[in-house]
């Protein structure tokens, strides 16, 4: 199982690159080998922010924390 901790350390090193472009990400819940986060402000609706997020975060997650599955989106 993954740690809020390990979880929380990645989204902070990602999320000054969000919040340049004026949105914002939020570590929702860490339950078993899953992530779940919520985006804000410009990145809502935002096309970009899928690829942000799963190009971006979960590929860093699945390299740095060993056992990560899956990010969730709510």
């Amino acid at each position: 199982m993954i740690s809020r901790d390990q979880v929380e350390v990645v989204v902070a090193r990602i999320r000054p690159f969000i919040q340049s472009d004026g949105g914002d990400i939020e570590l929702v819940d860490v339950a078993g080998n899953k992530a779940t986060v919520r985006m804000s402000g410009n990145c809502v609706g935002c096309p970009s922010a899928s690829m942000t997020l799963f190009m971006g975060l979960e590929q860093t997650l699945r390299d740095e924390v060993p056992g990560f599955e899956e990010l969730v989106v709510v």
